[in-house]
């Protein structure tokens, strides 16, 4: 997949899948959920958004069962190195989204504050996903013009420290928003609430994350996640 936004193109890697727990799904149900990282080109360089699955201990691997695709290989799928990346942007730092930061020592690494103090503190991730070889971290406490044009802006929730990356170009705007929410449709859920909120109708409405408001400044055209391989959209914009 690629979209083309002005002078910025986004590429989605597929970096294998994990299988969720029914008592995480809030179903009956186990959910088998791709693990997706992706590729952002732009005039100063190349962003890699996540990097995909690290190594965990036993139980964690028992618990998810990952499959692991290789970040040197899904990079090489389009046409780049691991040498070839200028920077990367984490989401959050659990092992599902930067497992793939340890070969890219070296290159700076934003992160929100919040999510490094949590990653350091222990329970968060593991250790040698976070302090490897060449570690170098660039700790925003908020929003952050990362390039022109290429915000991060916390979206917590899922992790305090989470945080989106919002592409911004005259003919449109891409969110990557990572795992702000683990599926298109529960994004398209509170953005519905929050435009009944904004139309005054009349209480109770659903709630939605305050984070909101500020995504929809940017009037995203296309809104990607991390484990979900549909894409949200503005509906004057569906067909």
């Amino acid at each position: 997949m690629g979209n083309t936004m002005g002078n910025v193109t986004v590429r989605r890697l597929d970096l294998g899948y994990f299988v969720r727990p029914a008592s995480e799904t809030g179903t009956s149900q186990p959910r088998v959920e791709p693990v997706l990282a992706y590729l952002v080109r732009h005039g100063k360089g190349l962003i890699l958004f996540d990097t995909g699955v690290g190594d965990a201990d036993a139980e964690t691997e028992a618990h998810y069962r990952p499959r692991r695709r290789a970040l040197e290989d899904a990079l090489s799928a389009a046409g780049v190195g691991l040498d070839d990346i200028s920077v990367v942007v984490n989401c959050h730092l659990h092992f599902d989204h930067c497992g793939g930061n340890p070969y890219l020592g070296g290159r700076p690494v934003f992160v929100q504050k919040a999510e490094l103090e949590a990653a350091r503190g222990g329970g968060h991730t593991f250790d040698h996903l976070i302090d490897f070889p060449g570690a170098t971290y660039e700790v925003a406490a908020g929003e952050a013009e990362v390039w022109p044009g290429v915000w991060i802006i916390p979206t917590p929730g899922h992790a305090q420290g989470h945080q989106s990356l919002v592409l911004r170009q005259d003919d449109g705007t891409v969110v990557l928003a990572g795992q702000a929410h683990d599926v298109a449709s529960h994004f398209d859920s509170e953005q519905l609430a929050r435009r009944a909120a904004l139309d005054g109708v009349e209480e109770p409405v659903p709630p939605y994350r305050p984070w909101l408001d500020r995504l929809m400044d940017f009037d995203p055209r296309r809104v990607l996640f991390a484990h979900d391989c549909s894409i949200w959209e503005p509906p004057q914009t569906r067909s």
